[in-house]
């Protein structure tokens, strides 16, 4: 397999205002703009995200949050200074103990609830001794 990239598509109230919050998001323009449909085609992360114009969106559903992992907190540094210069409210986490890993991370939400993480992992695993080992999943009804 030559390419492996990610799609996802989010339906949006606002094409403009989602477009300029991912424009922020990514640091990237979009390659396609239309009156309701806008694609950007991002390579790191490998992403191919559009968004679709819809007349509402239902808040929360099944989605927790998106997150784009980094290698350092330079870069996540740099994400929270694109941010500040897009004039998108943040909110920042040093040395956070998340998901069982410690992490420095900063948060933004789009025009239409959808809250975006971005994140370097510096500790893989805070707590292995609570890893699952050796449990049976599958037992059987009669034993």
């Amino acid at each position: 397999m030559a390419l492996l990239k990610t799609h996802v598509a989010l339906n949006v109230t606002d094409i403009e205002k989602s477009v300029i919050f991912y424009r922020a998001m990514f640091g990237v323009e979009s390659v396609k703009y239309k009156d309701d449909y806008a694609k950007f085609d991002i390579s790191s992360p490998a992403l191919n995200l559009t968004l679709n114009l819809a007349p509402s969106v239902q808040a929360g559903g099944a989605l927790s949050h998106l997150g784009v992992q980094v290698e350092s907190t330079e870069e996540v540094r740099s994400a929270i200074q694109r941010f500040t210069e897009a004039g998108l409210a943040l909110f920042t986490e040093d040395d956070t103990d998340c998901c069982y890993a410690l992490q420095d991370k900063v948060w933004v939400t789009d025009p239409d609830g959808n809250r975006w993480e971005v994140f370097v992992v510096k500790v893989a695993d805070t707590a292995p001794e609570k890893n699952v080992v050796g449990q049976a999943v599958n037992k059987s009804c009669c034993a």
